[in-house]
């Protein structure tokens, strides 16, 4: 595939040849995917609008950076049919804990993937939901089909979608970091984002604007660093850490996320450092004057804010 390095991307993930579409080589793509690749969207705190085109995703990635929902499953979409997997965009809707409805997939603030042609005991029809781009959500596919499954300490639920019609609906934990994620069935291709993602990176009332949220899923849970807290989810629950300098900051995000900013000079740092730094501060102010919201305490804002893009505080 021209203008693609299927090879530099499985070395990103720390797979080798992974041979020929299968159940099990997906599940271990799709694992690799969300453990290697942080859910972050560092840029738009500098005040960068990203492309978000699936080659250039790609290679954002390869050069190890990571990205939110149409970076990563664009690019994964990417690898996936160099690898000769039948892969389909969905134009989706992700939920925040505050929403008193879904959004659906009108404004395509989510981008979501199947797979198709791969039946297996568990998924007769052969088609899966592929979702790398939830942060705290999914760790490996689910069979595009109606249950409850058990992913590590989250429990999902698949049903039809009321918000969709003739789509589907993934309901989260209730300890994740969003309600749900609505999408229809129809295939979609880059250009519907774009109107969206540019909100999503620009607008003043986006989550991604307002608070800088870092993940990391793995089979056990979930790393979460919203703004300059660092908290686990699941397996290890419990940990919470501020993170009081800019070294620390930054040790974290290489060490934790991968996300080592090699493309990032030292007045980038700082910029970036300091934004981060004076929204803590500011959320700190404010904690202290009133006391945290009830059961909140992680951060500035809910990380649900950063995966739906949305101010739903």
């Amino acid at each position: 595939m021209d203008g693609f390095d299927a090879s530099a991307y499985l070395r990103r993930l720390g797979l080798s040849d992974p041979g020929p579409p299968s159940v099990a080589a997906l599940h271990a793509l799709h694992a690799a995917q969300v453990e290697r690749i942080a859910y972050e969207a560092l840029d738009i705190q500098l005040g960068r609008l990203t492309s978000i085109d699936p080659y250039d995703s790609a290679a954002r990635i390869t050069a190890g950076r990571g990205g939110y929902c149409y970076h990563l499953n664009g690019a994964f979409a990417l690898l996936l049919d160099a690898l000769g997997y039948e892969v389909t965009w969905h134009r989706a809707g992700v939920q925040g804990r505050q929403a008193a409805e879904p959004p659906g997939p009108a404004p395509a603030n989510h981008l979501a993937l199947t797979v198709r042609g791969l039946p297996a005991e568990d998924c007769p029809s052969g088609v899966w939901l592929v979702d790398a781009g939830l942060g705290d959500g999914l760790h490996e596919p689910l069979p595009l089909s109606e249950g409850e499954y058990v992913q590590g300490p989250f429990r999902f639920r698949l049903r039809r979608s009321a918000a969709a019609p003739g789509g589907w609906r993934l309901d989260h934990d209730d300890r994740g970091a969003f309600t749900g994620m609505d999408f229809g069935m129809r295939p979609a291709v880059v250009g519907e984002f774009l109107d969206r993602h540019r909100y999503l990176s620009t607008s003043p009332d986006s989550g991604y604007v307002r608070t800088c949220t870092v993940m990391r899923r793995d089979a056990g849970g979930a790393d979460v660093l919203t703004g300059c807290v660092l908290r686990r989810v699941g397996v290890g629950a419990g940990r919470r850490e501020v993170l009081e300098t800019r070294t620390e900051w930054y040790a974290v995000l290489a060490d934790l996320f991968g996300l080592t900013l090699t493309d990032l000079d030292d007045a980038d740092r700082e910029t970036l450092w300091t934004r981060v730094r004076g929204a803590h501060e500011a959320w700190s102010a404010g904690r202290d004057a009133s006391g945290p919201p009830e059961g909140e305490d992680s951060g500035p804002r809910r990380a649900t804010d950063a995966v739906s893009g949305q101010d739903l505080a």
